[in-house]
């Protein structure tokens, strides 16, 4: 049984699909200390049990945001140390999405200001909807990203590009964002999340040992040095001669018919 969250909402659009919705939408979806503590425990129970799903969709609810950020009311009157205690709450989320084996796609289906921008590159790769709009603005605010924007937003965009739009803290649009490569796909509202299940499927149908190892790979092969990222593919790849699902695939091929993959 999918478990019941506070301020996210579990569902299988899909067989061997999770869809995690942000489910604050009167608040444009805005991260509170309880959604980065339910944040956390999704995506931990994901890296602890990896077999249950093969792709997982990130979503927010409604059609205004997808997240806007931190709860600046939640925020408002905070002591510095109840600030840094709720940033850690935050910390662990990012830590818990950062290694969890499966494939995220993120479905911008609004506003992904501040930590809702920086989940969306927290994702593996997003797709977006036409309103959608980006920014990171905590430089407005007297403070900076710190759940991975810093990071993540140049190694999508570039560091001069990343610059801008963290020094800034200007909005850009879903355009702007496809043109940048944050996002590989801009589609209308009503055709976002039937493109994003499309393509979830067409993971979920692969080899699951195969899209794990893939993005462990890039994903630790990026912070090497190439002659070493090599290595590290080679070690990766050595891992999937032996599963049955490498000889179900080859004999599928075959056989010309369709490969039934069980994550052995």
């Amino acid at each position: 049984m999918l478990a019941t969250y506070e301020t996210v909402q579990l569902s299988e659009p899909a067989p061997h699909v999770l869809q995690v919705t942000l489910n604050r939408p009167e608040v444009s979806n805005a991260m509170n200390t309880q959604m980065g503590l339910d944040m956390h425990a999704v995506f931990d129970g994901l890296c602890a049990d990896p077999g249950a799903y093969r792709c997982v969709i990130l979503t927010g609810a409604g059609t205004k945001a997808f997240c806007g950020g931190g709860d600046l009311k939640q925020r408002q009157g905070m002591t510095d140390e109840q600030w840094q205690a709720q940033h850690l709450v935050f910390e662990r989320q990012v830590r818990a999405m950062l290694a969890c084996p499966i494939p995220i796609i993120g479905a911008v289906n609004g506003a992904a200001y501040g930590g809702g921008c920086e989940m969306s590159l927290l994702c593996d790769f997003a797709y977006a909807a036409e309103h959608a709009r980006f920014a990171l603005t905590e430089v407005t605010l007297g403070i900076m990203p710190g759940a991975g924007g810093t990071q993540m937003m140049p190694r999508a965009v570039g560091p001069r590009r990343a610059k801008e739009i963290l020094l800034t803290g200007r909005p850009f649009t879903a355009q702007q964002a496809f043109a940048w490569g944050l996002v590989n796909e801009v589609h209308p509202i009503e055709a976002l999340l039937p493109a994003v299940l499309s393509t979830a499927n067409r993971i979920a149908e692969n080899a699951p040992l195969s899209t794990r190892q893939i993005k462990h790979s890039v994903n630790f092969g990026l912070q090497m040095d190439l002659g070493s990222a090599l290595m590290f593919e080679i070690e990766a790849y050595n891992r999937l001669p032996p599963t049955e699902d490498r000889r179900e695939g080859v004999a599928a091929f075959n056989e010309k018919r369709k490969a039934v993959f069980r994550g052995r």
